[in-house]
This record gives structure tokens, sequence and C-alpha cells, in this order.
């Protein structure tokens, strides 16, 4: 069998499975989800499973860090040194959930016990927080509170937004977070 055939068994086989729990994922949690019940929903024997992934834990892990490594790799496209903007980077943002919307969705619900919140907020400190903490000359022991903060409500602005089937654009989102952040809620008014 040629290289290229085996290139694209294992990448189907590595999709179904991610399909397959992440379906399982929008009804119960990673704990009590089996390989057993991702195989047969895969229609993947355990063999095949185990030749790629050591539990359903490793395989969650692994869909996490293609997220947040796509994640990155789209911010990187965004040119710092000219469009230093936190809307833009921001509404950037956004458009990366809004273009991975199940996944996102799914991998933020408060049933699913995954690490992908805290990946986000990691991503969203060292691609938004950190300019924007330095360009507001904020005092260092604030600012890792701050910091936390506002990525914290925003990621939680982020779910209830995905949860409403994204009702609004990514630049209104954007639009609403930022000033949220520069004027509070009492300069929403």
């Amino acid at each position: 069998m040629t290289s290229d055939k085996l290139d694209r068994r294992k990448k189907y086989t590595r999709m179904v499975l991610k399909d397959s729990l992440m379906k399982l994922l929008k009804e119960k949690q990673i704990s009590t989800i089996t390989v057993k019940e991702i195989c047969e929903l895969a229609d993947i024997n355990r063999s095949t499973f185990y030749a790629h992934y050591s539990d359903q834990f490793d395989l969650l892990e692994q869909i996490e860090e293609e997220l947040i490594e796509e994640m990155i790799m789209y911010l990187r496209t965004y040119d710092f040194e000219k469009e230093d903007e936190a809307l833009q980077m921001t509404e950037r943002l956004i458009k990366y959930f809004a273009s991975k919307q199940d996944e996102c969705q799914t991998l933020l619900n408060e049933n699913v016990d995954s690490s992908f919140e805290k990946k986000v907020m990691v991503v969203a400190q060292r691609f938004i927080m950190k300019d924007w903490m330095e360009v507001k000359h904020l005092d260092e022991d604030i600012s890792e509170y701050l910091s936390t903060f506002i990525v914290s409500g925003s990621i939680q602005v982020m779910k209830v937004w995905l949860n409403n089937g994204m009702d609004k654009s990514p630049k209104e989102m954007a639009e609403i977070i930022i000033n949220v952040i520069n004027k509070g809620i009492l300069g929403l008014r």
C-alpha cells in the first residue's frame, strides 16, 4: 500500500474518532465516556483506536491541542507591528471561534471536563492582554488579576454568544468586549 493511502486512512481514522468523541461530549462528561463507546460510534475497532491514542483523555487532549495550535497560527497571521489594535485582534479571535463553532461550543460547555478554556485563556493573554497591559501602563502587581478578570469574562461572553447561535457579528462582539474593557459597564450607556 502506498504512503499516500496510509496517510489518508490515518487521517480518516483520526477524524472519525475525534468526531465521535465530540458527539459524545455533547451528551456526557469525558470521565463517563469509554473507548468502547467512541469506537462503536466511529465504527473503528479498539486496537485501531489504541494505535492512535492511549485513551479517551489522550484523544480529547489531542483535539484541544490541535485547536489551540490552529488558533495560534491564525492569530500569528495578524501583523502586530502595523496594527496593534485590541479591537481588531479581539475580532480576529472571535472569527476563529465562529469558524470552529461546534468544537469550541462543545469544549467550552460546563459539562465538559477539559482544560480547553484554560488553554484559550493562556493564548488570549499572550496575544491580546500582554500588549494591552503594557499600553495602559498598569502596575505589575495588579496586571495579572486584571488580565485574568478580563480574559475570563470575555470567554464567558463568547460562550453565551456561541450558545445564542452567534446572534451578533464578530465585529459587534469585539466592540462589546473592548468597550467593556476600556469604558467599564457604566461607560456603555
